[in-house]
C-alpha cells in the first residue's frame, strides 16, 4: 500500500469574508474528490481569509501512480481556477 499527500497553500485575493473563503473553498475540495477520487480538506489557516492550506491524499498500490495523479490535480487546480494562486505546494510520499 503507498500513501501520496498533497498540501496546497492557496492564496485567495477576491475573498473579503471567511463566509466567502468557504463558500469558494468548498467546491475546490468537492470537485476534487470528484474528478479524481481522493479524499480532500482544508487542513490549516482555517480562520484567515485570504489564504487556504487543502490537502489531497489517495492510496494505490502504486506509488508513481499515486505522484501522477496528485501532479494531475495541482494543473487541474491551476486551470479551473484561475483566481486563486498557489503559493506552495508539496507531495509526500509514504511507502
Amino acid at each position: 500500500m503507498h500513501i501520496a499527500i498533497l498540501t496546497l497553500h492557496l492564496m485567495l485575493p477576491v475573498c473579503s469574508s471567511l463566509k466567502e473563503k468557504r463558500s469558494q473553498i468548498k467546491p475546490v475540495l468537492s470537485r476534487l474528490h470528484r474528478e479524481f477520487n481522493i479524499s480532500a480538506a482544508e487542513v490549516d489557516l482555517l480562520d484567515v481569509w485570504r489564504e487556504a492550506v487543502i490537502a489531497c491524499a489517495v492510496v494505490s498500490n502504486n506509488s508513481i501512480h499515486n505522484q501522477q495523479v496528485l501532479q494531475k490535480v495541482i494543473w487541474f487546480t491551476e486551470q479551473h481556477w484561475p483566481d486563486f494562486y498557489i503559493a506552495d505546494q508539496s507531495i509526500e510520499v509514504i511507502d
